[in-house]
């Protein structure tokens, strides 16, 4: 039988990141967007509550939890901040390619300090030629004795400006096209690395976004991750494994958006009664709390699929791209419900709609997710 029952230990994981984002995020979270300030201060507590490392295996110091526990505490750090979110859960990201992918030693070296004291890891896969189109990267790396040198820049990276380690693609054999695309782990330590623009973004301001260039990296071949020329189907598989926590940071948001508006609709009186009563404003709720519920379902499965080793591409795709979009239609129904109210910062309602959009684009932009899903829904095409 089909069971949508959580465990104890997943109930008391679910409350434990709602109460984190309830008690630490929120009410930092207005500041942190008006200022663009890294959070520091509430990213030491989510380290300490282990968030930071929440899917880093637990023989090297980390929380070890499933697909699943991330799309549950994925929600509840994103109803808190999604700005917040993004800023833990780009950690785990980085870290995706490497349990993956990473040999012992790799894992040992790189993940397990990120355990014992508060740091942050980027994911540096877009260009500003390459973003959906992974094959046009143009960082280059070129072999040097027994090392590379990498060259190039990336953009638009998650903790690019605060990370202490990046995993960087770059093409080993441009003469192969993607398929010389490979993925390097480099800290940021490395000569050669530079900081470039801190990204001022529309939404999601509490989250570090910068550009970074690689100037004749030195990168030792045991940094590579799996082997020259895996670099495309790493980036791949990561984000089949990380996209169901994106659709999950969207219903957080869709249902931060959804109580408010509730909340507001049942005490805003118009016409002598609370809008709430008028079946143009309670037929919205529904709408909204329908398609949140199945959003939830979609991530749920999508995590599940990756949890038993089963084929999650098109499910992780769905989840994504269902749960970013409904995050969007929730948030502006929820504005519009506010009416002028919610178009002032006073509200919460207006950061939402911000930070919503982001997640319609990064990890995949919704239309690459069609892309996928169209292509996995209608096989190949044979042509007389």
């Amino acid at each position: 039988m089909i069971s949508f029952e959580l465990t104890e230990e997943q109930k008391a994981l679910q409350e434990m990141a709602h109460s984190f984002a309830e008690k630490e995020m929120r009410p930092k979270s207005a500041y942190y967007d008006r200022e663009e300030k890294f959070p520091e201060d509430v990213m030491q507590k989510a380290f300490e509550a282990g968030f930071l490392t929440c899917n880093v295996p637990i023989e090297y110091g980390g929380g070890g939890l499933s697909d699943l526990e991330m799309a549950i505490i994925s929600e509840e750090l994103a109803w808190g901040c999604p700005g917040m979110y993004t800023t833990m859960m780009a950690n785990s990201l980085a870290f995706t390619p490497i349990i993956l992918y990473g040999q012992e030693e790799q894992k040992k070296k790189f993940l397990t300090p990120f355990t014992q004291k508060m740091g942050f890891a980027s994911y540096c896969l877009t260009e500003r030629e390459a973003g959906s189109d992974t094959s046009a990267i143009k960082t280059l790396a070129r072999k040097d004795g027994s090392d590379y040198l990498i060259n190039g820049s990336k953009c638009f990276i998650t903790n690019g400006g605060v990370a202490s380690l990046y995993v960087v693609f770059a093409n080993a054999a441009p003469q192969k096209g993607p398929r010389g695309l490979t993925a390097f782990i480099i800290p940021k330590e490395t000569p050669g690395i530079t900081i470039g623009k801190i990204e001022d973004k529309m939404g999601q301001r509490a989250s570090n976004t910068a550009e970074i260039f690689f100037e004749d990296v030195r990168v030792p071949a045991e940094n590579i991750l799996g082997k020259v020329g895996q670099g495309f189907l790493i980036a791949m598989r990561t984000f089949d494994r990380t996209r169901a926590a994106v659709g999950a940071a969207g219903v957080g948001l869709a249902r931060a958006a959804l109580e408010s508006a509730v909340e507001y609709s049942k005490t805003r009186i118009q016409f002598g009664q609370p809008i709430a009563t008028f079946e143009a404003t309670a037929f919205k709720i529904a709408q909204m709390a329908t398609e949140l519920e199945a959003a939830r379902l979609l991530v749920w499965k999508a995590a599940w699929l990756v949890d038993q080793g089963l084929p999650c591409g098109l499910n992780s795709a769905m989840a994504k791209c269902f749960g970013s979009d409904l995050a969007m239609k929730v948030s502006l129904e929820a504005l519009q419900i506010f009416g002028g109210y919610g178009y002032m910062k006073d509200y919460p309602i207006e950061k939402l709609v911000r930070d919503a959009k982001l997640l319609q684009i990064y990890e995949g932009t919704n239309e690459i997710q069609r892309l996928v899903i169209s292509r996995e829904v209608i096989g190949p095409i044979i042509q007389k």
